[in-house]
């Protein structure tokens, strides 16, 4: 068996990366991620691409600023399908969690669908403990090529800082 090793780096997620990111969603999601690279200059919030030495953008998530006083809100967790359980998540979700400390925050909160026990048992093992519950919304590109609103339940989540 062969072993490939190369770095990643987290930065800013940009415009440029949009046609690269077809991996973490429908097309829509894609174009919405562009409204989230305009949120990050407006500092809104923060979106964060785990990157290759190439620049290639493997896995993708938010911190919100505006959700949670107090806390930073991560959310939009995703990591290229051919890289899950390589340790990419956990290494963007600790990046996350380092922008929230640095600003002097002290909770990172996010929630997750019900219906994603993978992504919840990630979570908990990096210290994340339930709080709560509420639903979520959003739109989707339907196998029809129509647009409609999905929608979930989701477990919030949440992990003290520096704990």
């Amino acid at each position: 068996m062969s072993e490939v090793r190369f770095a990643l780096t987290v930065r800013e997620l940009t415009s440029a990366d949009l046609p690269a990111c077809e991996w973490a969603g429908d097309a829509l999601h894609v174009r919405q991620l562009a409204d989230q690279v305009a949120r990050a200059a407006a500092g809104e919030v923060d979106y964060l691409a785990v990157c290759t030495p190439v620049g290639f953008p493997v896995a993708l998530g938010g911190v919100d600023w505006t959700v949670s006083p107090g806390a930073g809100t991560l959310w939009q967790l995703g990591v290229h399908p051919a890289l899950r359980s390589c340790g990419i998540g956990t290494f963007l979700i600790r990046s996350a969690e380092q922008r929230i400390a640095d600003r002097g925050l002290t909770r990172a909160e996010l929630g997750v669908e019900d219906d994603n026990p993978r992504a919840r048992a990630l979570y908990e093992r990096l210290g994340y403990r339930p709080y709560g519950r509420e639903p979520d919304a959003w739109d989707v590109v339907a196998p029809d090529g129509s647009v409609r609103r999905y929608e979930t339940m989701c477990t919030l989540m949440r992990r003290e800082l520096g704990a």
